[in-house]
């Protein structure tokens, strides 16, 4: 079952460093893109978002900011926030403690960010501990599953409208087996957003 907001309870058993939406009292939401940098979906984020002027947090993964620095520093130069998404998208469920923390630090030898996000969310309350002390670990209130193919755009679309609300952080992906859906609801969720008067803010700042 994939659950698009987490409930009071899941937050609940979760451990307490971990940030779930932001508190506001204004009309605001935080967009948020993982997995990127790559060359065939990040520029035609940087497009949408530019068209609306609106500007949002790229949660990277070292490994391809390693390989396409030019499109790592194109986020930066216009003017969007970046977070650490471990150097190779790494499992903490699946993957030794000291080995992830490594992870960690790799990729924040090339985003220098204290904004964190676990890759599948997966996280635990002894990793959530030792993060925490540097890093403002960051989940989502609102997630699109624009990754799921069995999911049209529209679908991914509806879900992002249904559980908006202000400080609402909402998760997209900047990466292939996501572009499709994205390419479709991105603008349009935008374009709601707009209209019902949100603005958008990113994350960190």
């Amino acid at each position: 079952m994939t659950l698009y907001s987490p409930p009071f309870w899941l937050k609940a058993i979760y451990p307490r460093e971990l940030t779930w939406n932001v508190r506001t009292s204004q009309r605001e939401v935080f967009l948020t893109f993982d997995d990127g940098p790559i060359p065939e979906v990040t520029p035609l984020v940087l497009s949408i978002l530019k068209k609306y002027n609106v500007k949002a947090t790229f949660f990277c993964v070292g490994e391809n900011v390693k390989k396409y620095p030019e499109i790592f520093e194109k986020v930066l130069n216009d003017g969007h926030a970046v977070g650490n998404h471990t150097f190779h998208h790494t499992k903490a469920w699946k993957t030794e403690y000291n080995t992830y923390l490594s992870e960690v630090e790799q990729c924040h030898q090339l985003v220098k960010s204290r904004l964190f996000r676990p890759p599948h969310g997966q996280i635990n309350r002894k990793i959530a501990r030792k993060i925490g002390k540097d890093y403002q670990i960051i989940m989502w209130s609102v997630l699109t599953v624009d990754y799921d193919k069995n999911l049209s755009g529209e679908q991914c679309l509806n879900i992002a409208i249904k559980h908006t609300k202000p400080g609402a952080i909402v998760v997209f992906h900047d990466s292939l087996k996501a572009k499709e859906r994205m390419e479709y609801a991105l603008p349009l969720y935008i374009e709601y957003c707009l209209k019902e008067g949100y603005s958008f803010k990113v994350l960190g700042m």
